[in-house]
């Protein structure tokens, strides 16, 4: 395993990059990620008092557009940054009601959820982080009730070739000179770039979810393809 993608590493350097997270995510992305984060939501097909997991939540923001957009549903985050968990405390405890959220230090290759707890289950830009990402999507199988569904947001590389150029140009000179700058973690947004070119393309993720027991396995590029969501559902039987 390469050190940078070792889970001692990760949770680190999320731990030492929070602070500046949340601003650095609306910067670097142009502030398309607040734009994928409400298409996944919208996407989420779930009970009126629904029940959500949302892994490697980071500082919330998936948490609080459910809460936003799902009325009557509630949202269980788990992320192993202890930094980043504390941050989405403030921010969730600021603008979502009471006993309508809980927040957990835990890791999303290992949650501490029994079998069909959960009506659905979002992860957004975490599972590039995860090495034994079908153990991971197996495990969120196995936490959906059935007929539940999973939801995934993650970064990619457009396939046009211009457009594939000018986003290599800036993901792998730009965003970690301006992210280091900000951050002063350098070490961390060049493992950003590295992360999501190592990361499946589109076809292969979703075919990953099919071995993983989803069904009606689906995924839309986002912005040129500058993100993918995929979303699959656990099978009524």
């Amino acid at each position: 395993m390469n050190k940078n993608t070792e889970p001692g590493f990760v949770k680190d350097m999320f731990g030492a990059i929070a602070p500046r997270y949340d601003f650095l995510n609306r910067l670097l992305s142009l502030g398309q990620d607040v734009y994928w984060r409400r298409r996944m939501v919208k996407a989420l097909q779930i009970p009126g008092n629904g029940l959500v997991l949302d892994a490697a939540c980071g500082t919330g923001d998936v948490i609080l557009e459910i809460l936003g957009k799902k009325k009557y549903a509630k949202v269980a985050g788990i992320d192993f940054s202890t930094e980043m968990l504390e941050i989405a405390g403030r921010k969730t405890a600021a603008a979502a009601p009471a006993g309508t959220f809980f927040l957990l230090a835990a890791d999303a290759l290992y949650p501490p959820f029994g079998k069909e707890s959960f009506d659905a289950v979002t992860i957004a830009f975490g599972i590039r982080n995860i090495a034994a990402r079908q153990k991971a999507l197996e495990g969120f199988l196995d936490m959906l009730r059935p007929g539940g569904m999973l939801a995934v947001l993650e970064l990619a590389t457009p396939s046009g070739k211009m457009m594939r150029r000018l986003y290599l140009l800036y993901f792998t000179k730009i965003l970690p000179a301006v992210g280091g700058l900000f951050s002063k973690n350098l070490r961390a947004y060049r493992y950003l770039p590295a992360s999501v070119l190592g990361f499946p393309q589109p076809e292969e993720f979703a075919s990953l979810m099919t071995r993983a027991g989803f069904e009606q396995v689906k995924w839309l590029r986002l912005t040129a393809g500058i993100a993918t969501l995929y979303t699959g559902r656990k099978g009524n039987n």
